[in-house]
């Protein structure tokens, strides 16, 4: 198994900074015991247990963006193709638990690759995706994670190159960046310069005409062969949710 997830991290910088607060075994062992006296009536005394601890207990604050996680249709946007589209907890599990391909997009400048881009990778590994295998993109972002340039160099899709993989019958898309879309800073540059709307989040908005999911924040994809592995990334199941987490991981026979 090669675990395919990047952590959450309080120390890591992050646009919109993550929340993680401690409490200890033995603040634990006092606030359990002030939680049963006010909701069930209960009188008990924490000393008497080991050290006086309990348990340990954690809080974040963050979003279902941060870190590993995986972005249902109805993140894209209030309508989807079939009316309102799904949230994370309403998605088929057998998406998530398929056949991997690695697709390689290092070396390049920020920016999208479009379809023929796409046609010509999978031509040069020998590979055709059959319906549901989940198609990874290896930018090698990852290696600026917990910095500010994870957000702005990176390659993703463009709406030609989404549409192909759909067209196989492809419904989770991961990568290991940011996003799946061209950094925010190329597609408002290229906005500005042209005035075309188009090039703004198409593959995002491409999950409005079509169902499917991404997966963003992606690690050890340079630890993957090309194709012949597993993919399990099981999305937390958040109620209304339009993005889970998942402890993505790939299994590779040996």
């Amino acid at each position: 198994m090669i675990d395919l997830s990047s952590p959450i991290d309080a120390v890591g910088w992050e646009p919109e900074p993550i929340s993680h607060t401690v409490m200890t075994p033995a603040e634990g062992a006092v606030h359990m015991s002030e939680e049963m006296r006010e909701h069930f009536g209960i009188d008990f005394d924490p000393s008497v247990l080991p050290d006086g601890e309990l348990l340990s207990i954690d809080t974040l604050s963050l979003t279902t963006h941060t870190g590993t996680h995986i972005d249902a249709p109805s993140h894209y946007g209030s309508k989807g193709p079939d009316g309102a589209p799904r949230h994370i907890d309403e998605m088929p599990l057998e998406w998530f638990h398929n056949p991997g391909v690695v697709l390689d997009l290092t070396g390049l400048e920020p920016g999208a690759v479009d379809a023929s881009y796409v046609e010509k990778e999978l031509a040069s590994i020998g590979y055709t995706p059959s319906a549901l295998d989940i198609v990874l993109l290896k930018t090698g972002a990852s290696e600026l994670v917990g910095t500010p340039k994870y957000f702005t160099d990176f390659v993703g899709l463009d709406r030609s190159a989404v549409h192909l993989l759909l067209d196989m019958g492809v419904r989770v898309i991961g990568t290991d960046a940011f996003s799946l879309d061209a950094p925010f800073t190329d597609m408002i540059g290229r906005y500005q310069a042209g005035g075309d709307r188009g090039v703004l989040w198409p593959a995002h908005f491409a999950g409005r005409e079509r169902e499917y999911c991404q997966i963003e924040r992606l690690a050890n994809l340079d630890a993957l062969p090309r194709f012949g592995f597993t993919v399990s990334c099981f999305p937390i199941k958040i109620v209304g949710a339009g993005a889970g987490w998942t402890r993505a991981v790939a299994m590779i026979e040996d």
